[in-house]
């Protein structure tokens, strides 16, 4: 009697260690698949991926985001100017520094926001 339990326990071990590994073969066969997939899709560049959205969102930041973003850093330049003209007495206590230190302050934010819009980052 205990040959036949041994053997009949042995017949479902087997088999359900023989469906729990093609199962879990399936599954990772399935997941590289997938990933495989993801791989692709990531890899490519955004114009390749949705061209339509790619241009319209690049057309925007041209024709919109840089004139605001002109306007905005000319805004800031000149009240920094003000703000220096001033703080010195109304020109009364001037000195040529603070314009040369203007005067590189918005070099730098210009060529930062050159370096910005064309890529250059």
């Amino acid at each position: 009697m205990d040959v036949i339990k041994k053997a009949i326990v042995d017949w479902l071990r087997e088999i359900l260690i023989g469906g729990i590994i093609s199962n879990l073969s399936g599954m990772f066969d399935s997941v590289n698949e997938k990933v495989g997939e993801a791989i692709v899709e990531v890899g490519k560049s955004p114009s390749a991926w949705n061209s339509s959205i790619f241009n319209m969102v690049q057309n925007l930041s041209e024709t919109v985001m840089i004139p605001i973003a002109g306007v905005i850093l000319a805004f800031v330049m000149t009240l920094e100017l003000i703000q220096l003209v001033t703080d010195r007495n109304n020109l009364h206590d001037i000195d040529t520094w603070m314009f040369f230190k203007w005067s590189f302050k918005t070099a730098a934010h210009r060529d930062e926001h050159l370096e910005h819009r064309h890529g250059d980052f």
